[in-house]
């Protein structure tokens, strides 16, 4: 490790050596306790109970939905596909208004079951649904919008539920970032229809692979748990179309073990957070993304706004000096779902209407944290960023150079 970058020398761009021989990845999993896993796993193997509806993800929807306030909590083997089972459950069909900014699976889900995503601008500040843009987008074919929590930062869910009742939509969240966190003081998780939640590897509360519904109306858990199923109701009759969105034993039982975890992984995120926001205040262009310190929040991601009308270092010239130093950081959402395959291609204009989406995704990123990451590699990952600012010139100039040839 190479914990000191001062001039352009120190720097890998420049033919220094790495700052870490190990690199350091976003969304590194937490693991929570081997020992209280490893239990899980031995009863698991006893039981020979592998998947169907054991024991441990009948108690981890028990513990979701105790933890989140609701009365229902279907898990399932990933959160795409719980988000596919609970738009064909609420019966959304047509069109449905969605942020551009967000990971691709929210538009695909639509899209896979023929329906057509509606790409809206985001408020600049918050990076989620602009709720004065939803209207503009509603037609007679719109069912419905689904707002997606980003970076544990709610939608303006007042504002998305008195646009849905006001023209007769319904309103499902992705709210895959946002596990732990609340709006209002309430637990996301209770609003609109349903909420989705992801526990993906990446996430701070992962069950390796999985997903999840919650929701309070009984019947659409209902539904949910036939879809989930291939529509079984009982051993061998099958009431409804089906697919196999099944959580297994395994899973389950790492999120139960990371459930256990969830106070010190949360502490964690926000230490790193902390010391993020601390080491790179006095860096012209540069902001931390910051969080409502009165509502509770999860903490796993810490977003960088790279300003280009200020900063000295654009924000894809600090990904590359970055990566060359083995701190992978990431561009999230870049370059939004409009621009991915097929929707570049379906809606060739949809750049015009999102300007806000266009100059957010061309600014953010996402720095390494979580339980795999040190107060050290923080102060190191600050220090080279620190550098390439230092020595933009240079930089600049090495960046030309390699664009002339």
């Amino acid at each position: 490790m190479n914990s000191s970058k001062t001039t352009v020398a120190d720097l890998a761009l420049f033919g220094g050596p790495p700052a870490f021989e190990d690199a350091l990845h976003v969304g590194r999993p937490n693991i929570g306790s081997r020992e209280g896993f490893a239990k899980r796993l031995s009863e698991i193997l006893d039981s020979r109970w592998l998947t169907n509806d054991g024991s441990n993800v009948r108690e981890f929807e028990r513990r979701i939905a105790g933890f989140v306030g609701v009365e229902h909590c279907v898990v399932m083997c990933n959160a795409t596909v719980a988000l596919e089972i609970a738009i064909r459950a609420l019966g959304i069909s047509g069109e449905v208004i969605i942020p551009s900014f967000t990971f691709i699976a929210t538009a695909h889900a639509l899209q896979w079951q023929g329906i057509t995503p509606v790409f809206c601008d985001i408020n600049p500040q918050t990076h989620t649904l602009d709720p004065d843009k939803i209207e503009e987008m509603i037609t007679s074919r719109t069912s419905g919008i689904i707002g997606v929590h980003l970076w544990g930062r709610p939608c303006d869910i007042d504002a998305l539920s008195e646009i849905a009742t006001r023209h007769g939509l319904k309103l499902l969240f992705d709210s895959a970032h946002a596990f732990g966190c609340s709006y209002g003081g309430r637990m996301i998780g209770a609003f609109g229809g349903a909420e989705v939640f992801s526990f993906h590897a990446t996430k701070f509360i992962n069950s390796l692979e999985g997903g999840a519904v919650v929701t309070n109306d009984g019947q659409l858990a209902h539904e949910m748990r036939l879809k989930r199923n291939f529509g079984f109701t009982d051993y061998d009759y099958v009431e409804s179309i089906g697919t196999n969105g099944k959580m297994n034993e395994l899973s389950a039982a790492m999120g139960l073990t990371n459930l256990e975890s969830i106070d010190e992984f949360i502490e964690v995120n926000r230490r790193n957070y902390k010391q993020y926001a601390a080491e790179l205040a006095d860096l012209e262009g540069i902001t931390v993304l910051d969080y409502n310190e009165s509502e509770k929040c999860n903490y796993q991601y810490v977003v960088l706004e790279i300003d280009e009308r200020k900063s000295i270092v654009d924000r894809d010239q600090l990904i590359e000096i970055l990566h060359l130093e083995n701190v992978l950081a990431r561009r999230y959402f870049y370059p939004g779902c409009h621009r991915m395959a097929p929707y570049k291609d379906l809606y060739p204009n949809a750049h015009l209407f999102l300007p806000h989406t266009e100059r957010v995704a061309a600014q953010v990123i996402n720095l390494p944290t979580g339980e795999a990451i040190t107060p050290e590699d923080i102060r190191i990952v600050c220090n080279i960023i620190h550098a390439a600012f230092a020595n933009a010139g240079e930089i600049h100039k090495l960046f030309v150079e390699k664009a002339a040839t």
